[in-house]
This record gives structure tokens, C-alpha cells and sequence, in this order.
């Protein structure tokens, strides 16, 4: 059976199952599997719990080795790898009955007085903050504010108040950042026009996944607010396409990078 899950911060509430071993639960998604954001975020949450609050994620590296099943609990197993003064890092597995589903690494800093440069800037053509189509689902709200091929702009947040605590704002950007690049290449693919006719799905054409996912987080996240991801795709090869995007704040404030290589394979049978 999966779970009742009303709010992200009921996701993110993770079970000691002994030193560094944390368990998870999962509500169960349209698609039958486990949203692979959800794995990345409660992964991340797991490594935060091993870590000192001074110390902020600045990046996290994860492949995701099989479909995750929401009718039994997520085991989170963190390795310390290093305690540093500046910089710390952990891995973490996370596992059910049929073995590891996701692979983690991620690195936390303690905050620095340093050069402060960006180079990025908040599109123009992207609408207010939370504006544009509605295409919310479970917990995640959805504003889609721009696509094309090759590109989906859209703003996204958590549903409900999570609060202002800083590790949590990085866990519900975890938990977004796995809904974009799917669209951004999907959209390059050459035989995509046939599901925008309507008369076959998505799943009728393709086998799709996430494969490998990696956050870079440049600045303090904003408690609670509409976020911009704006993803590109980067092309198709061997049935593996790669979307970059870039994350802003409604400030313009250029907040996260991430990259997803996915997997985008037509079905033979």
C-alpha cells in the first residue's frame, strides 16, 4: 500500500533506523513509480541530518539505478565520506527490497565573504512569477511559462508553507528540479509531433527515465517563492539526451544550475 502523504514537509520527515540509516515513504504517482525527485530530495534530507547547519549544500551528483516502488519505505544509508572545516561530504544509497534505486553524492560548504559575480539573467519572456498554464500535480505547483523545442521555461514550487529553514528550501529544489529536462529534449526528438497530435501518448512511442541528475546551488534560496527553471536541451545520442538549465528567483537572482541526462528510447514491441 502507498502512504497518505498531505505535505512536503510529511515527505521530507525521514525515520532514525540506527546510526546514519534513515527510511522514507512515498505517495503514490500516476505513473505507478516513485518520482525520481522525490528520491533525490529525501536523499538529500538523510545527508543534511549528518551535517552541522552551518554547513550549506552546495552540490549534489546522483544516478538513479531503478524505478522506485511506493508500496514499501525508502532505506537512506549515508556514508561520511569527510568532515572538513569549509567542506563536508557524504554519500547516500538508497535502497528497497530489489536493491539500490538511487546513488547520491553531495558536498555542503559553510557560507563564504567572498567575490560575488553572476552572469545570468532572468528571462524576459517568462511571465510574473507563478504565471502562465496551470499544471499542478500531487505537490508540486506547476506554471508552465514558455516552451518550444528545445526549451521549457516554467515556474515551480513545493505546495503549502515549508517554512524559511534553508535546508529545506534546498530539498523542495531537489525535489522540482527532476520535472523539467524530460520536456526540454523530449521536445527535439523527431517523432515527438505524433504525441503532440494527440492521438497516441508519450509512453505509446517511448521508454523514458532519468539517468543522472546534478544541482549546483550558487545562492541562498528565497523561503517559499515561485522558482524559474529554464532548460535547454543539449541533444540526443544512443537513446540519452542531456538538458541544462539554469534556476532564478523572482528577484533575478540566479540561484541553481542543474543537468539531467535522460534516457529516450522508442519501444521495438
Amino acid at each position: 500500500m502507498a502512504w497518505q502523504v498531505d505535505s512536503f514537509v510529511t515527505l521530507m520527515a525521514l525515520e532514525a533506523h540506527g546510526p546514519d540509516v534513515y527510511v522514507g515513504i512515498s505517495p503514490e504517482y500516476p505513473w505507478g513509480r516513485v518520482y525520481g525527485g522525490q528520491v533525490v530530495a529525501q536523499g538529500l534530507r538523510a545527508a543534511q541530518t549528518t551535517v552541522d547547519d552551518d554547513h550549506h549544500v552546495h552540490s549534489l551528483h546522483a544516478y538513479f539505478i531503478r524505478g522506485g516502488n511506493s508500496d514499501e519505505p525508502i532505506r537512506y544509508e549515508v556514508d561520511r565520506i569527510r568532515n572538513g572545516r569549509s567542506f563536508v561530504t557524504r554519500r547516500v544509497v538508497a535502497r528497497q527490497s530489489e536493491g539500490a534505486i538511487l546513488n547520491l553524492s553531495c558536498s555542503f560548504q559553510v557560507r563564504e565573504d567572498q567575490a560575488e559575480v553572476q552572469e545570468s539573467s532572468l528571462p524576459d519572456d517568462v511571465g510574473d512569477p507563478g504565471s502562465g498554464s496551470v499544471e499542478d500535480w500531487d505537490l508540486l505547483g506547476r506554471r508552465v511559462a514558455h516552451h518550444s523545442t528545445g526549451r521549457s521555461a516554467i515556474w515551480l514550487r513545493v505546495l503549502g508553507d515549508i517554512g524559511d529553514d534553508p535546508a529545506m528550501q534546498a530539498c523542495a529544489l531537489a525535489y522540482t528540479s527532476d520535472d523539467i529536462p524530460t520536456n526540454a529534449v523530449g521536445s527535439t526528438h523527431p517523432r515527438i509531433a505524433e504525441v503532440a497530435d494527440g492521438e497516441i501518448t508519450y509512453g505509446d512511442i517511448f521508454v523514458g527515465a532519468s539517468l543522472d541528475h546534478a544541482i549546483w546551488f550558487h545562492r541562498p534560496l528565497p523561503a517559499n517563492e515561485w522558482l524559474l527553471h529554464d532548460h535547454r536541451s543539449h541533444g540526443l545520442a544512443s537513446a540519452r539526451g542531456l538538458a541544462v538549465g539554469e534556476v532564478f528567483a523572482p528577484s533575478g537572482i540566479h540561484v541553481a544550475t542543474v543537468a539531467q541526462e535522460i534516457l529516450i528510447r522508442e519501444r521495438t514491441r
